[in-house]
Parts: structure tokens; C-alpha cells; sequence
């Protein structure tokens, strides 16, 4: 299970699991936000930032029977997270729903939101992430060491050149270009400044790269 902390999502960009991959959700999406895949997100579905990610519940999961509750309790249990759960709410699911909503928000404290379908769920998704925008911007713009290096980051050649270095993929690259802002400076940087964005194995190769 994810905690807080040891997913890191850049600016403006949404982390989904692997699973999710070709799937309308995903296909919808696409153009609308910048969305990345990975593997290794356990239990959550969609990182929409550090704080805040997504449980979709589909109308098969609820059909299929309880592994979905044990899944959301087990997220419950072992992550600090703010969870929402986006689950399907068709005339073939309906019947399931009170006990979802009774488990989500009763017993858990979680917010749940209903969707029709994967459509309607892409839609409620980009809505979520200009609202977590929105709020890290203003965690942005009320910290004064947060350095405003966005510049190169819409440069797709710097981009492809930061992801060549050995244990960086894109989502680390993001990272470390919204940190030194440019190659120069990443060339330039200790260890010790590298470690915070991506911890202490990849530091030291790119370090040593």
C-alpha cells in the first residue's frame, strides 16, 4: 500500500497504475491531462498529487462480490492519503451501491463519487485535477523556497535527455527538471541535492553519469 510521501507527483500531472492502460478512462483522458503510467501504485488507481489519489471501483468489482471492501479497508488502514472513491453506479450495480456508500463514507470517512460509466469518469477526474492544481499552486506560491523553474519544462528534446540517464524515467525527469530547471544545473549537482527528488541509489547514478 502507498503512503503519503513515497509517490511523488509532478505538477500538473496525473500517475495512473499500469492496469488502467488503453482503457477508455485512459484513452479519454489523453489530451486533456498529462497522464503517466506505473507500475507499483498497489491498491490506488490514480495519483492526482502527493496528497490525494483515486479507488475506482467498477461496475464488475461490485458485482463480483467483497475483495473490493477488503481492498479499500486495507488502503484505509495503511495509508495517510486522501482517498476518493470513484465507483460505477448502473442499473446492473444499483442494488450494491447503498452498501458501498454506507462502507465508504460511514465506516471509512472517505469520499465517494458515482459515475455512470468510464466517460463520466474522465470528466469527474479532470475536474478533480485542476482542483489539486489549483491547491498546490497555492502551496507553491505561499512557500518562498519554492523555486519557480518552469521554463525548460515544456522543452521535449531537454525532456528526452534527462530520461536517458540510467534509473530515470519520466516521472523522475519531471521531477528533477521542476527542481534544477535545467541541464547545466542538474550536471552541476551534489549528491546531497539530488538525494530529496529521487533518493539515494539513483542520486548517486546520475551523480556518477
Amino acid at each position: 500500500p502507498v503512503t503519503a510521501g513515497s509517490i511523488v507527483v509532478p505538477y500538473g500531472h496525473v500517475i495512473g497504475n499500469e492496469k488502467w492502460r488503453g482503457s477508455e478512462v485512459a484513452q479519454r483522458l489523453q489530451g486533456k491531462i498529462r497522464l503517466i503510467f506505473e507500475d507499483g501504485l498497489g491498491l490506488v488507481d490514480f495519483h492526482l498529487s502527493n496528497r490525494t489519489c483515486i479507488l475506482y471501483i467498477s461496475e464488475a468489482d461490485l458485482v463480483a462480490g467483497d475483495e473490493f471492501k477488503r481492498r479499500l479497508v486495507r488502503f484505509r488502514n495503511a495509508s495517510s492519503l486522501r482517498g476518493i472513491v470513484i465507483v460505477e453506479k448502473t442499473q446492473m450495480s444499483d442494488q450494491y451501491f447503498l452498501a458501498v456508500q454506507k462502507l465508504v463514507v460511514l465506516e471509512l470517512g472517505m469520499v465517494l463519487l458515482p459515475v455512470a460509466n468510464q466517460g463520466e469518469a474522465s470528466q469527474l477526474i479532470t475536474q478533480l485535477v485542476s482542483f489539486c492544481v489549483r491547491e498546490q499552486s497555492k502551496d507553491h506560491n505561499s512557500n518562498p523556497f519554492v523555486r519557480k523553474q518552469r521554463s525548460q519544462l515544456a522543452e521535449p528534446s531537454v525532456f528526452r535527455t534527462v530520461q536517458q540517464i540510467p534509473g530515470v524515467g519520466k516521472t523522475k525527469a519531471l521531477l528533477l527538471l521542476q527542481q534544477f530547471g535545467s541541464i547545466h544545473r542538474l550536471c552541476n549537482a551534489s549528491v546531497q541535492e539530488l538525494e530529496p527528488v529521487v533518493g539515494q541509489m539513483v542520486a548517486r547514478q546520475i551523480h556518477s553519469f
